[in-house]
């Protein structure tokens, strides 16, 4: 089968859109698949044997840190030249409103797959005017695709709910090969600690957005000077952050890939995750993965993934003391270690092979619609 992904975040960019979508390129690429990327021009022309097309990208006021692409006909143009069977758009807002207009328009069986919750970010950005109008415009470039994806029964419903059509869950996955506990490392627990290392370590992974929430984080490193936290990770509030901490025994390291990303999981304590706004939170399962004790925010899809006071620990985001009641819980070491065996054993035969062949099923069933219909429109004339 012959894949288009026009999708508005690509390497070298890191985040949970990257991660599902570079694993399940290696996947559909292995089982003999041809994959073509078009995304934001960041000078990556190929990956794991996929062509990447990319589209001149800028930066953007809301997110300097960030360059994205806008609308193009270039995009047009490569499919033309490739001539897809199908086209998964993912995330579509600038970039992917092109795939969604050009894939509609020009005879092609259309996916689009929603990761991120846009309009809930108008919250936290002081737009909450913009909502209605954001939720107008997704919906609206959504539903010119013939399958919607999503990553938690939870966004399923949402979406449903406010006029998404034909929407399916797309199932979760992580590396269970790339992450575990064998790779704690005595160095990076230094480097983390700042040689600190009989604090009880903290961490934060994910981009420095103020929709993530991390400032609630300084509550617990007040309420006990027995915590350090590393914060690993970047984006645009990072200096709001790195002020915010000032004084306290944090440590910002910046975006961490591959094995020192799986050694600084291993090497921490606690991961704690006060963000309410994901649609599934991959570093969640990453974290359970390193045997890592989770304490995340209560919401629909971190319950879909944690089961409270077993695999890991929920607090109540509404309440500022849940927070800090519920990591202070996680200074006994016994009860770490249950959890971080309860939440290995949990997600241990995990991967991204099943989301990946899941994911080429909704493509062969969308495909096979496609030419069925197109073989009754040939019989009808």
């Amino acid at each position: 089968m012959k894949i288009a992904i026009v999708t508005e975040t690509f390497l070298p960019s890191t985040d949970g859109i990257v991660t599902r979508i570079c694993e399940t390129i290696k996947w559909c690429i292995k089982e003999g698949h041809e994959i073509l990327v078009i995304a934001p021009d960041l000078g990556v022309t190929e990956f794991a044997g996929a062509k990447i097309k990319g589209i001149p990208a800028h930066n953007f006021f809301v997110y300097p840190e960030k360059k994205f692409s806008f609308p193009s006909r270039k995009v047009k143009r490569y499919l033309d030249e490739f001539q897809p069977d199908l086209i998964h758009v993912l995330n579509p807002a600038l970039l992917g409103a092109a795939g969604i207009f050009y894939g509609s328009r020009g005879g092609w069986p259309l996916v689009a797959s929603y990761h991120t919750r846009l309009p809930e970010y108008a919250d936290y950005y002081h737009l909450p005017f913009l909502k209605p109008l954001l939720w107008w415009y997704l919906r609206n470039l959504h539903n010119q695709a013939d399958l919607n994806l999503c990553t938690s029964k939870t966004m399923q419903t949402e979406l449903q709910k406010r006029g998404f059509q034909n929407v399916q869950v797309w199932d979760r996955g992580v590396d269970t090969k790339r992450f575990g506990p064998h790779h704690r490392n005595e160095s990076m627990r230094q480097r983390l600690t700042k040689g600190r290392t009989d604090k009880t370590l903290l961490m934060y992974v994910g981009r420095l957005a103020a929709e993530k929430e991390i400032a609630k984080i300084r509550n617990v490193l007040e309420a006990s000077k027995d915590f350090c936290l590393a914060i690993v990770g970047d984006g645009p509030y990072r200096s709001a952050l790195e002020e915010h901490f000032r004084g306290t025994q944090t440590i910002f390291t910046g975006f961490l890939h591959g094995l020192e990303l799986a050694e600084a999981y291993a090497s921490s304590d606690i991961f704690i995750f006060p963000s309410t706004t994901e649609t599934l939170g991959l570093v969640l399962l990453e974290s359970m993965a390193s045997g890592l004790p989770v304490v995340a925010a209560r919401s629909g899809p971190s319950c879909e993934q944690i089961q409270h006071e077993k695999t890991g620990i929920l607090f109540e985001p509404d309440n500022p003391d849940s927070l800090v009641k519920s990591v202070l819980k996680l200074q006994n070491k016994e009860l770490r270690a249950a959890i971080s065996v309860w939440a290995l054993n949990s997600i241990n035969e995990m991967s991204w092979e099943k989301p990946s062949y899941q994911l080429l099923n909704y493509y062969t069933q969308e495909l096979n619609k496609f030419k069925s219909i197109s073989s009754n429109t040939r019989w009808n004339v």
